[in-house]
């Protein structure tokens, strides 16, 4: 076996892949993983940019008359599943599926997901909802395990590996808000949230055609379980999932429990559950040396993540809500939808990137993970205190657009820094045969973060946007300045 693909610390026998290279350095298969991404990260930021518009939209509209605070609570809900879904999708590709099985099961429930929720049906929303979950906890984790089997070994290829798979999937996050907001906006909501099951089929497609590119890659899983622990386990959780359903999910949709009942459970159960996570998987994989240093070094700097994402993920419900209805949003007499703000991001991430590549090149060792992790709390921080000064002036009447444009590039520039670092840094520190659950965990915590902000939002009820803005902005500016102070000691951790 080639053990050039084995992460660091891990046994060869552990390795996730194994794959040939081509003569001239290309990855094989790179381009039908990124293919496949796209499609996915359509679904998800198509989702993002008109889930809160169609819940908030009168009745008349097409819309659900939802009140903001709770659309933004549902909004919240779906953004923080989609991540914890990594978690037993992880598992199932990490010990059931193998990665390949899990890209291909999960982009079949997107699809599913969206052909329902095109359906303009009662009870059609929480169904395809919870089944785009299930198929992106699959493909997510999945799909970073096998990037990070064709990358190679080394901290920073399999890093510039990433960055150049986040780099190009930018595209899809930039057409998503442009195709499914001007559908769902100009036509009806529902041919929006179908937009993307077309696509997804495309992509899947693709994937199966270009199976025999990947040799090795995500054929079987890394660490198998027997078949009959396995079918055990598979039946437990179907049992599990029944029972959520029947005294959750089902009763909230025919309006038999409050949903803020539900959002209160899903939250407590979201904060806690990557911590039990790890710890557990210490006592799995007990660490020795330095290994359990740098687990303690990613679960700090993870837990800061937390912060960042907090207000990144506001990006598709409360600021959407503050284009739609404070921003002027005319140009040349055409109104912009207010979806297409959601294109921005992506936009300024595209035109950026090249420019923090250089800027890591030159920077060398020097600008290390605690580094990037800190300018990106710190710049996701400016952003809100950027937005409390213009819900400041918008209490006078519709402010401008380029005080959205100013925030989307401070969320661009700390997505550069902080995302494809976390990515690889999970892949780098995790113990053998654990990579897609780790990669999982990463995501976790960005979860708990896309909760908190949508359960802060409700402050909004009794605080003004500018002082809700300034809140938030602050501490998550003070949490950049607590991890920039830090870092001695987080690099000393995380050095192999």
């Amino acid at each position: 076996m080639d053990t050039s693909l084995t992460p660091p610390g891990a046994s060869p026998a552990a390795a996730p892949a194994t794959v040939v290279r081509a003569g001239n350095g290309r990855r094989p298969g790179f381009g039908t993983l990124l293919a496949v991404d796209l499609w996915e990260r359509f679904s998800f930021f198509g989702m993002a940019a008109i889930l809160v518009l169609y819940l908030t939209a009168a009745e008349e509209r097409g819309g659900m008359s939802m009140a903001p605070q709770s659309a933004t609570a549902v909004f919240a809900a779906y953004m923080s599943l989609c991540f914890l879904a990594g978690l037993p999708g992880g598992w199932l590709a990490d010990r059931v599926l193998g990665a390949r099985r899990a890209v291909l099961l999960g982009g079949t429930l997107i699809t599913c997901g969206h052909a329902v929720l095109a359906v303009p049906a009662p009870g059609t929303l929480y169904a395809g909802l919870l089944l785009v979950v299930a198929g992106t906890g699959l493909v997510k984790p999945a799909m970073a395990a096998m990037v990070a089997g064709v990358s190679g070994d080394g901290e920073g290829r399999r890093e510039a590996a990433f960055a150049l798979f986040y780099m190009c999937i930018q595209v899809s996050a930039l057409v998503a808000p442009v195709v499914t907001g001007l559908v769902a906006e100009r036509v009806a909501w529902h041919l929006g949230f179908a937009a993307a099951a077309f696509g997804m089929t495309a992509g899947l497609l693709q994937f199966a055609l270009g199976l025999r590119r990947y040799g090795e890659v995500g054929a079987r899983p890394t660490r198998p379980v027997p078949g009959p622990e396995a079918a055990a386990l598979l039946r437990r959780a179907a049992g599990a999932t029944a029972a959520v359903g029947a005294l959750l999910v089902v009763p909230a949709a025919c309006g038999l429990l409050p949903l803020t009942a539900v959002l209160a459970v899903l939250g407590l159960t979201t904060v806690a559950l990557p911590f039990w996570y790890l710890r557990s998987l210490r006592r799995s994989h007990p660490p020795e040396g330095r290994r359990a240093h740098r687990l303690t070094g990613f679960t700090a700097l993870m837990a800061a993540s937390t912060a960042f994402w907090m207000i990144f993920a506001q990006s598709g419900s409360v600021l959407s809500l503050f284009a739609e209805r404070h921003t002027d949003r005319d140009l040349l007499g055409f109104e912009v939808p207010a979806s297409w703000f959601q294109s921005v991001h992506p936009l300024f991430v595209l035109l950026v990137a090249p420019l923090f590549a250089r800027l890591w090149l030159r920077a060398g060792p020097r600008v290390d993970v605690p580094v990037k992790f800190a300018g990106a709390l710190i710049a996701a921080g400016l952003s809100f205190l950027l937005m409390a000064v213009a819900a400041r002036l918008a209490e006078h009447g519709p402010v401008g657009p380029h005080w959205l444009l100013l925030v989307y590039l401070l969320y661009s520039c700390g997505e550069i820094a902080l995302a494809p670092a976390g990515l690889a840094l999970a892949a780098t520190v995790a113990p053998p045969g654990s990579t897609s659950r780790l990669l999982a965990v990463n995501g976790m915590f960005g979860a708990v973060g896309v909760v908190v902000g949508g359960q802060l939002f409700r402050l909004t009820a009794v605080l003004s946007p500018t002082a809700y803005f300034l809140l938030l902005g602050s501490l998550v500016l003070t949490t950049g300045t607590a991890v920039a102070c830090g870092t001695p000691r987080l690099r000393r951790l995380l050095t192999p």
